[in-house]
């Protein structure tokens, strides 16, 4: 991966030079950029390896999922601060994860506590257990539970 990336910036510093500008301006290196993420993507089969800018992708999508999970939960937990009146049953609940890595855990762990209404209270010492406190456990915590799943899901594409 960085070794393509090192060819696209290596690309498009050739393309400023052989554009023979006066000065050297952004929009030239970013045009020879762009030329070379082409011709990376093209010839990507005689790397071995994925194309680079696919997990960039990926991370874009993982930001993306938690930016959208946040923002739902936020709604939720201000809804029941507004109401008149506070009817939750707040609870622990385990879930067993598929991620196997330190960091896929802690990520995922970290993504689940930033989000409003939830904190991971522990994780096993395997790794594969958490131990999950909801705000409001009856009713969401299969909304939780999917959620989780996403994050999972999205966590492996980075990694893996």
């Amino acid at each position: 991966m960085p070794a393509q990336f090192l060819l696209n910036l290596f690309i498009a510093f050739l393309w400023m030079v052989l554009n023979d500008e006066d000065e050297l301006r952004f929009t030239t290196f970013f045009a020879g950029f762009l030329v070379g993420v082409a011709i990376i993507f093209v010839m990507q089969r005689f790397f071995g390896k994925q194309f680079y800018l696919h997990r960039f992708y990926r991370v874009v999508k993982l930001i993306l999922i938690f930016i959208s999970e946040l923002f739902q939960s936020a709604f939720v937990v201000m809804k029941h601060i507004i109401s008149p009146k506070i009817d939750i049953k707040p609870g622990i609940f385990t879930y067993k994860t598929a991620l196997k890595s330190d960091w896929e855990v802690t990520t995922l762990a970290l993504l689940l506590t930033l989000t409003p209404g939830s904190v991971v209270m522990e994780v096993s010492p395997e790794g594969d257990t958490f131990y999950i406190h909801a705000l409001d456990i009856e009713r969401y915590k299969n909304d939780l539970i999917r959620s989780l799943g996403r994050f999972e899901k999205a966590i492996m594409e980075v990694t893996r």
